[in-house]
């Protein structure tokens, strides 16, 4: 028995994992703009080896039983008549919609274009560069610039490659100064020049950089790893800024609801939740969201289920490849603290296969 309409907008990590959770209970509609899902985690080594280039991709036909997945762009959310409105005109009738649209990524972490042709073509347009350069700058040395650096370094082991951090150690948001300590010693060891306390913005003159003491770093090619923005703007425009904190995230109640209204959740990368934004958290969240959406479509009952509040997932564990071989990973431990774990783990945890096999299965492919 299905009861009630659901449009999740957004095929992420934590659109996808809630479309399917919910594909039993309820009409599903998973609303996306790109025709495949696109595995973030694989992204900055297709970026990088043209052998990699399909990687991320994986299709959505196999995600749903019951429910469907439509190609689109949302543009609104008329909720007065609880529906969900596409550029193309089409309107989705929802009983509960998800805002599940993520954050937008800097290159070449980003999906270009809607179809799988257009964002693999972006991928060979930066193999392709970082192919020819001579000089490359890494700005952010946080796990993704770390891990970019890392991939650039062992494609390009010729080129001089630059990491450059504002702050005073690697992977310093991560909590952990020895992980720091093995990214930036390996980094190193591998000839990257890593510079520290130097914040960055673009020089006056063409492939020239300077930080903030005004020294000048020379680039043929630079990619900046600085963090993210949340994918709102769409909902700014139709008229729901008031649902957005000052950063642009939607801001959600502990049920993970939009503040104010019962039908419209908000998970993932995109609400304001006090937490790392990594693919866990986004699938835990999801999980949370599924159990509190079929408690709502249920309606009143004697017996009825009581929702549940999502508790931010503040420890969790944290992998950063240094390449397909190595790495370091980072395990939460009672007191407080990390436990740091080296290449072997790393290997077979993520760094080895970026949990393509993984996302795979999730997505209804079995095969390896």
């Amino acid at each position: 028995m299905h009861d009630g309409d659901v449009v999740v907008i957004g095929g992420g990590y934590a659109g996808v994992r809630l479309a399917k959770r919910l594909d039993e209970t309820a009409r599903v509609t998973l609303v996306d703009r790109k025709e495949v899902f696109f595995h973030r985690i694989a992204s900055l080594r297709a970026g990088v080896r043209p052998d990699w280039s399909q990687a991320p991709f994986i299709p959505y036909d196999r995600l749903l039983r019951n429910g469907r997945v439509t190609l689109g762009k949302v543009v609104r959310l008329d909720t007065a008549a609880r529906q969900v409105v596409l550029s193309s005109g089409e309107r989705l009738n929802y009983d509960v919609v998800v805002i599940a649209t993520g954050a937008d990524y800097p290159e070449p972490a980003r999906f270009n274009g809607t179809t799988t042709e257009e964002a693999a073509e972006s991928f060979a347009v930066h193999q392709q560069k970082i192919a020819g350069a001579d000089r490359v700058l890494i700005v952010g040395g946080g796990p993704s610039g770390v891990e970019l650096a890392a991939e650039i370094r062992l494609s390009r082991p010729d080129a001089h490659v630059t990491l450059a951090h504002s702050g005073g150690a690697l992977l310093h948001g991560t909590g952990s100064a020895r992980a720091g300590r093995k990214a930036q010693a390996w980094l190193e060891s591998h000839g990257v020049e890593v510079r520290l306390d130097s914040f960055m913005a673009p020089g006056s003159d063409f492939g020239t950089y300077r930080d903030a003491r005004g020294t000048v770093i020379e680039a043929d090619l630079s990619f900046w790893a600085t963090g993210t923005t949340p994918n709102t703007l769409w909902l700014r425009l139709a008229g729901h800024g008031d649902w957005l904190d000052p950063s642009g995230h939607v801001k959600v109640d502990r049920m993970l609801r939009v503040e104010g209204w019962l039908e419209v959740f908000a998970v993932g990368d995109v609400n304001d939740v006090g937490e790392l934004k990594v693919s866990p958290a986004a699938l835990a969240q999801a999980e949370v969201a599924a159990h509190n959406i079929r408690i709502y479509l249920s309606g009143s009952g004697r017996h009825r289920k009581q929702q549940r509040s999502y508790r931010p997932v503040r420890r969790t564990p944290l992998i950063v490849p240094f390449g397909p071989a190595d790495g370091v990973t980072m395990l939460p431990v009672p007191g407080g603290d990390r436990a740091v774990l080296g290449g072997r783990a790393t290997t077979l945890a993520k760094a080895k296969s970026l949990k393509v096999p993984l996302m795979r299965k999730e997505l209804g492919y079995s095969e390896v």
